[in-house]
């Protein structure tokens, strides 16, 4: 990846962590291009897609061994290209997986290689954590099916090549009134719509449209009305890889902080003497000690029951829940503490610091809410409670 940071860093068009943007809000194409020249290179060495099962050609990692990987990742690569080596939401998913073999060989293989990128298409202008609220639908015609919506809040909604659509198949079918399409960006009535732009300031984010786009049959992921545990499949997905990336970026943060502290001179002694710097680094140590303790207990328990199973086993969620909103949290106050060590040096735009906080409170809403991770433990306990 050096050769590729050098290059990126002569064009003067952003970095991975802060990218420059183009007139129309969205990652100027040469930071996006060096992203993608990563994501091929880790695709041809076979180290993209790890989290992904041997017999599509991933690595059949269990979630634990992805833990270390992801935690790895992320506290070597910082903010840096490196992060781009390995499948992020642009990239395969456990939900992919049940496409028919048609689609593995268009969509799913070249997605596990690098060759190409995807996008979760769920949420809408009016329903994000209500799944089940969406508008978006789709009709049969034929043995193929029509597609009319539209999506909001997609990351990498500008430059996917096939999207995973959740649509309404059955209304008023509850869990099993929606499914899931792959839809590729050179169909027919697929339209990118506008940039949207949020704190996390890396032109990725869109809104999607979809007008009379026709999918043929063997597009539909899984059955028709799996579409519900489908979206579920790929949010818990995303929900699981806090544990990884949060306690490799809460040690980058650490040891960063770490050393600024013993170099920071405040009437002649370095800061690190002060209590009340100390208490901040051991408010950080802990935090990532015990968000990364809970990660990877409860991700040995979902090994045995099986994260991403449809069904998924009755216990499941609320141990997901518990890494999504631990980590969640003990991020926050790990990346708040930072900048408050960091003092001004931390609130400059485009610092490390600066970027984590952002990114930090950005955590708290995509995948589902801390508010909704709290109903979903609460009623796991309920349940089991009153059995």
């Amino acid at each position: 990846m050096a050769p590729i940071e050098g290059e990126l860093a002569r064009q003067d068009v952003g970095t991975a962590g802060q990218p420059g943007l183009d007139e129309a809000g969205r990652m100027h194409p040469m930071v996006w291009e060096a992203r993608r020249e990563v994501q091929r290179q880790a695709g041809d060495a076979g180290l993209y897609a790890p989290h992904n099962s041997v017999h599509v050609g991933g690595g059949g990692f269990s979630r634990v061994e992805m833990h270390h990987v992801e935690e790895f990742v992320y506290h070597r690569a910082g903010l840096g290209l490196g992060l781009a080596a390995l499948a992020w939401t642009e990239g395969p998913n456990p939900a992919i997986e049940r496409c028919s073999q048609q689609a593995r060989e268009r969509y799913l293989r070249p997605l596990i290689s690098g060759e190409i990128t995807a996008a979760f298409a769920n949420t809408e202008p009016g329903a994000g954590t209500d799944v089940l609220g969406m508008s978006t639908w789709a009709k049969r015609d034929g043995s193929d099916w029509i597609i009319n919506g539209k999506k909001a809040w997609i990351t990498n909604a500008h430059f996917a090549d096939v999207v995973q659509v959740v649509a309404v198949t059955e209304p008023g079918a509850g869990s099993r009134s929606l499914s899931m399409f792959l839809v590729g960006a050179d169909m027919p009535g697929f339209r990118r719509g506008a940039d949207l732009p949020t704190m996390m300031t890396d032109g990725l984010t869109g809104e999607l449209e979809f007008s009379d786009v026709r999918v043929p049959a063997e597009n539909v992921v899984g059955e028709i009305g799996d579409g519900f545990a489908l979206a579920m499949s790929w949010i818990n997905w995303r929900r699981l890889c806090r544990g990884g990336m949060c306690a490799g970026w809460g040690q980058w943060l650490l040891h960063r902080a770490l050393d600024y502290a013993r170099e920071r001179q405040s009437g002649g002694r370095p800061i690190a003497d002060l209590q009340a710097v100390q208490r901040l680094l051991a408010d950080m140590d802990a935090d990532v000690y015990q968000a990364r303790a809970t990660s990877l207990v409860a991700q040995a328990e979902l090994d045995v029951l099986g994260p991403f199973d449809i069904p998924l086993h009755r216990e499941a969620p609320r141990l997901i829940s518990l890494v999504k909103v631990i980590n969640d949290e003990a991020f926050g106050r790990v990346t708040d503490n930072a900048v408050q060590i960091h003092g001004a040096r931390g609130l400059l735009l485009g610092s490390p610091e600066e970027k984590l906080f952002r990114v930090a409170r950005n955590l708290r809403i995509p995948a589902g809410t801390a508010e909704v991770q709290r109903n979903a433990i609460a009623r796991s306990l309920l349940r089991e409670r009153a059995a």
